[in-house]
């Protein structure tokens, strides 16, 4: 069962009494949307990226992005760079993360979106971000990103250890100014 996430709420990621989850998949879909004008409607390309920043406690570790696809120790993977969305059903960058081997030190991983391409989120229609036990291809959490704005970055969630062996997914939901993860640096800091 999926659990829609609004900005700050938490969610467990233990499976059931006993179990935890192994993998799991942060996924995050869009399309651009359509631009009236003199001539009809017409979509521009936007090329969003999911980026996850590891951090052990609040000091940034390693980053995993379209650049750099696998963390060090390769427990964090993205899956590739989409340039231009979709139809923002379905998810069109992912980034999967082993929580079983994510290394001790790391505490939490944040999860940002940011227009490359400089467009706002203004310009972006059925954006999400969502975690799936990649085991199972279950939805467990999604986060509708909504209204828009005039912002070009976004602290999407971060999943956090809980102190009990296992992980929590927080959904922020913060607007930020960037086009890469580089500029989101500082707007991630009061929320770790």
């Amino acid at each position: 069962m999926s659990v829609n996430l609004a900005k700050g709420q938490k969610v467990s990621l233990q499976k059931g009494p006993g179990s935890a989850l192994s993998v799991v998949r942060m996924g995050l879909g869009w399309r651009a949307a359509p631009k009236r004008g003199l001539f009809g409607s017409r979509t521009r390309k936007i090329d969003l990226d999911a980026s996850a920043l590891l951090y052990a406690e609040r000091t940034p570790s390693d980053v995993v992005f379209f650049s750099h696809l696998e963390s060090n120790d390769g427990s964090v993977r993205h899956t590739g760079d989409n340039l231009e969305g979709g139809s923002g059903a379905e998810d069109d960058e992912a980034i999967l993360v082993d929580l079983v081997h994510v290394p001790v030190n790391i505490t939490q991983v944040v999860f940002t979106v940011s227009s490359y391409t400089g467009q706002t989120f203004a310009e972006v229609q059925r954006a999400h971000c969502r975690l799936v036990d990649e085991t199972t291809g279950l939805e467990l959490a999604r986060y509708e990103l909504a209204g828009g704005g005039p912002h070009t970055g976004q602290i999407m969630a971060k999943v956090v250890r809980d102190g009990n062996g296992g992980w929590e997914m927080q959904a922020i939901g913060a607007p930020a100014k960037g086009r890469t993860f580089q500029d989101l640096l500082p707007a991630i800091e009061p929320y770790l």
